[in-house]
């Protein structure tokens, strides 16, 4: 039996329209199928463990539970899931609550396909996806650093160098490019940059740095 290198979709709404838009946009592309579709939060928990996807699109406000809920039950389940808030809400309370129950990325509905696409390759290759306005309301909103009582000073210079590359966004490879460095060594360096802070993925390392000032926005 042949395994698929395609990327494999979950797509969470409870508006059928609303998935049928999104099949339209994303399946022509060859390189993305559909593993399943859930009208509710309830459904996309048990389809979620059912299917293990490689990207999960969740709507935030569904009727039987909602996005944050039904982010945290699947992260529960599945740590490594890689789930894509897609939802009409900018509010700064509900991209907090999307990051804290586990989340990678948050884009609003009314981007482009072109963005929603990238949204799903970048989560597919492990990292998080935050268009500028939505990284700046995060940013803004939090009062102070993710949970943890790591400094960064714990890290090591290369960690630090990695960490504030992060913290701008770039991707594993564009740090190994940037560093002249593979992009395992680049993972293995991440891997022990979120074991020191003590935190669970690289968007809320992220916010650490910015927050501790070892990196600026506008930098």
């Amino acid at each position: 039996m042949m395994i698929s290198d395609k990327i494999r979709l979950l797509i969470v709404d409870d508006h059928k329209v609303v998935r049928e838009g999104i099949k339209a946009f994303i399946l022509p592309q060859t390189e993305v199928e559909l593993a399943g579709e859930a009208a509710g939060g309830r459904q996309a928990v048990e389809l979620a463990i059912q299917l293990n996807p490689d990207v999960i699109l969740m709507d935030l406000i569904m009727p039987d539970m909602d996005g944050i809920q039904a982010t945290r039950e699947i992260k529960q389940c599945l740590p490594s899931a890689s789930i894509l808030i897609l939802t009409s809400f900018a509010e700064d309370e509900k991209i907090i609550a999307a990051i804290r129950a586990g989340a990678l990325g948050y884009l609003l509905k009314d981007s482009s396909p072109q963005d929603l696409l990238e949204a799903v390759q970048t989560l597919h290759r492990g990292e998080s996806y935050f268009p500028p306005a939505i990284a700046r309301k995060l940013i803004n909103a939090f009062q102070t650093p993710p949970a943890s009582d790591s400094t960064p000073g714990t890290l090591t210079e290369r960690e630090n160098e990695i960490l504030i590359l992060v913290a701008h966004g770039l991707s594993n490879q564009e740090i190994a490019d940037r560093l002249f460095l593979s992009p395992w060594t680049i993972r293995t360096h991440i891997s022990s940059i979120l074991s020191k802070l003590n935190v669970e993925n690289r968007t809320q390392a992220a916010l650490f740095a910015l927050h501790s000032g070892l990196a600026k926005l506008d930098d």
